[in-house]
């Protein structure tokens, strides 16, 4: 905006126009608070640098090697272009993480702790069982997540922070892929902020040699884990097993289970009570080697939690720098999610064609919540959602490079129920339908093409990619109550868009790499937007609305990424900037409905959103290496301000985050330890939304915060690895932007995984 207005009024050239923003965001970034608690938390690494020196010497007797650094290894990633590439050769932000390390080195608990570290993410918790990571500023049905390639995301998911990526075992993950950015050319509706693809582990049916013992021709596996967390009073274990038989047969299969306890706060806070919940898990996997170059791949995981609260709109929340307190006496959620699906991967099957896989899945999700009013009135709703999906994707050499195209569709069948219990127990009223509407559909169909081309060769490439959509969606029974004046028909909605993307990557040298592109984003209203009759935020009432538009969205990005084996250094640095056009926006009528404020929905959301990601990771000597990251962003949006449109900040925009840490590893890979220092600034640009949601963002925003990490961990013998870790070691007390409760005080952790 500022430089819009430099240009317009003409009163400074272009390069003052250019540079003198630049001085004055560089200036008012180095004396924020967030800076001056980045400047502060470097003290903490040159204390951190003596004690990894003196435990690096303890270990690296124990190691019985000198110890040095080893060049990283290759990763792949396919998420971003359907292609099997290394993330440093794809014109996109990317981060693939190993499923292994972030439970046994990152301790990290469940699937959004897991991307607390990655640059450009946000985790939002509403309660430990709901959390939600925002990527590049949005999240719930704006970002996507799946699973092996199958769609979470379905119909009835919610706007703004929700529990869906918590229903997925981080204990069933091989690896996370990360891409920040548009991806609805390969991934259609919802792919906004960004898209994670959970591949979970299978057993090879050629396994090699790894750990588990022969029989024959048949190996098998075992795997025992169990992780405990003081702060969260949390116990999690997993029993798992693995057969491979006569290279022809794989097959891994595993339970999970975790108790989590209520919740201890930093010094100020102590225990925050009915925060806790259980969790029960299950999952098989097995791979038929039809043929050398033919898998067919089966699979089912069920997760399963009971009485997870959303504590924040209850007696037992506590207040933090202002927030209100809850009114109910009990806000539970039951929620169970089931898929199967069945894969055909078959490579080389002609000159004309590379690659083909096929897909058929079904995806159930089942959710009942229990709410107990201040009257003591109780609500009970919930929904079941059945989605059947088939996919097809395949790959050909083209004229100009390699040729990439499919069809997928999915179905959604929804039923919904609502009933409302009298004190004593009795039925005092049940509705037609509960919090979207009942006996609903929901069809999502695409079709897709992209060419990647080597213009130059191993000098420059681009990809170039569009897609059809067209969604229909219906239902029933959308009116929450026929017998008062709002009247709501039945639905019957068709939606069309037709995306494109363009993308380019520059091989400026071998170890640098520029990259950028436009991609465009679109996302259809789904029943949650269209039918949603249900409590929203800090105790808001959304209605129903039947007459919505898509979401467009278009992203322009550009970066570079670096690395270096020989100096063992990487790096990256993106800028990216979304025109918004027709979000879909809350905003309150000024009506009440049941006693509480209602809200509605509308296309006026047009805005922007833009930032700045960098990362770095280099191992400047013996083992040691040195880490960071940053993250910057600003958006604003159209909504409604009384009865006028205004333009103000995106919801819960993440504030400037940074990461700074140290690590060593022994030259055996055994041992490690390693420190990090989060920092997190204020956010005190909140949109009217932030300012009405008073019990999860305190009046005036949300303070900044640094946390302070140390973790070790050891491979004590073949297979067994034992790992601790110290989170928030200065038992501050403080809450991630928008989350409905404080993150733990001192949170020591303690665990092993073990394969035999």
């Amino acid at each position: 905006m500022a430089l819009r207005r430099r240009l317009a009024s003409g009163d400074t050239g272009i390069f003052g126009a250019l540079v003198e923003p630049c001085i004055e965001l560089g200036g008012r970034l180095w004396s924020s608070p967030n800076m001056y608690r980045l400047r502060h938390a470097s003290v903490f690494i040159p204390g951190l640098l003596s004690v990894f020196l003196s435990l690096r010497e303890l270990f690296a007797q124990a190691d019985g090697v000198p110890t040095h650094s080893e060049p990283p290894q290759d990763e792949i990633i396919v998420t971003a272009t359907a292609l099997e590439e290394e993330p440093f050769e794809v014109p996109y932000s990317t981060q693939s993480l190993n499923g292994g390390k972030l439970v046994n080195q990152k301790a990290s608990r469940s699937l959004p702790d897991a991307l607390r570290e990655v640059p450009g993410v946000m985790v939002q918790k509403t309660s430990n069982g709901q959390a939600s990571p925002f990527l590049r500023g949005f999240t719930g049905f704006r970002t996507l997540l799946l699973i092996d390639g199958i769609r979470l995301n379905n119909a009835v998911v919610r706007d703004g922070p929700n529990q869906y990526w918590g229903t997925v075992d981080l204990l069933t993950a091989e690896s996370l892929e990360v891409v920040k950015g548009p991806s609805s050319v390969l991934y259609g509706s919802d792919a906004i902020g960004g898209t994670v693809n959970v591949i979970t582990q299978s057993q090879d049916p050629s396994p090699g040699d790894a750990i588990g013992s022969w029989f024959g021709d048949v190996f098998w596996s075992r795997r025992l884990y169990y992780r405990f967390g003081s702060g969260e009073q949390s116990h999690v274990a997993r029993a798992e097993s693995s057969v491979a038989a006569d290279g022809k047969l794989g097959l891994v299969g595993g339970v999970s289970y975790k108790d989590i306890g209520d919740l201890i706060g930093g010094k100020h806070t102590g225990v925050l009570h009915r925060t806790g919940y259980d969790e029960l898990d299950g999952d098989v996997k097995a791979i038929w080697r039809v043929a050398p170059d033919t898998d067919l791949v089966f699979a089912y995981q069920r997760v399963t939690q009971e009485d997870v609260p959303r504590t924040h709109s209850t007696v037992f929340s506590r207040s933090f720098r202002g927030t209100a307190v809850g009114t109910d006496l009990v806000r539970e959620l039951d929620q169970s999610r089931r898929l199967g699906y069945v894969q055909l991967r078959k490579r080389n099957l002609a000159d004309w064609l590379s690659r083909v896989s096929i897909s058929l899945s079904h995806h159930e999700q089942d959710e009942e919540e229990v709410r107990v009013q201040s009257n003591s009135r109780r609500t009970v709703q919930g929904f079941d959602d059945g989605v059947t999906g088939a996919s097809a994707q395949l790959e050909s050499p083209s004229p100009l490079g390699t040729f990439t195209y499919g069809v997928e569709y999915y179905h959604d069948n929804v039923d919904s129920h609502q009933r409302v219990l009298n004190p004593d127990g009795s039925l005092l009223s049940r509705s037609p339908r509960g919090p979207v509407a009942d006996e609903a559909r929901y069809d999502l169909l695409g079709a897709y093409a992209q060419d990647s081309v080597e213009v130059v060769k191993d000098r420059f490439e681009v990809i170039l990619g569009g897609r059809y959509n067209f969604v229909h969606a219906a239902a029933s029974e959308v009116d929450p109550n026929p017998s008062d004046a709002t009247r709501f028909g039945k639905l019957s909605e068709d939606y069309e868009a037709v995306v494109g993307s363009l993308r380019g990557l520059v091989h400026a040298t071998t170890d640098w790499n520029l990259f950028g592109g436009v991609s465009q984003g679109f996302r259809a209203p789904n029943l949650s937007d269209l039918t949603r009759f249900d409590v929203a935020r800090s105790g808001e009432q959304e209605t129903p609305a039947p007459s919505l538009d898509p979401e467009k969205y278009v992203t322009f990005e550009g970066g570079t990424k670096l690395r270096n084996e020989d100096w063992r250094f990487e790096a990256y640095a993106a800028y990216h900037y979304t025109f918004i056009q027709d979000m879909i926006v809350r905003f309150p009528t000024g009506n009440t409905v049941n006693g509480l404020p209602e809200v509605t929905k509308a296309n006026v959301g047009d805005g922007f959103v833009h930032g700045v990601d960098l990362g770095l990771s280099w191992s400047f000597y013996k083992g040691l290496a040195v880490f960071g990251s940053f993250a910057w962003l600003e958006g604003e949006a159209d909504t409604f301000v009384g009865a006028s449109q205004r333009r103000k900040p995106l919801s819960r925009i993440q504030p400037a985050t940074s990461l700074i840490g140290l690590r060593w590893d022994s030259k055996s890979r055994k041992y490690f330890v390693e420190g990090t220092a989060l920092v997190a600034d204020a956010q005190d640009r909140l949109s009217p939304d932030d300012t009405r949601d008073t019990q999860r963002i305190p009046p005036g925003g949300t303070p900044g915060y640094t946390a302070y990490t140390l973790r070790l961990g050891a491979e004590v013998v073949r297979g067994m690895k034992v790992f601790a870790a110290v989170e928030n070691v200065t038992d501050h007390d403080y809450r991630v932007h928008g989350s409905g409760q404080n993150e733990p005080g001192t949170n020591v952790i303690l665990g092993a995984d073990w394969r035999f």
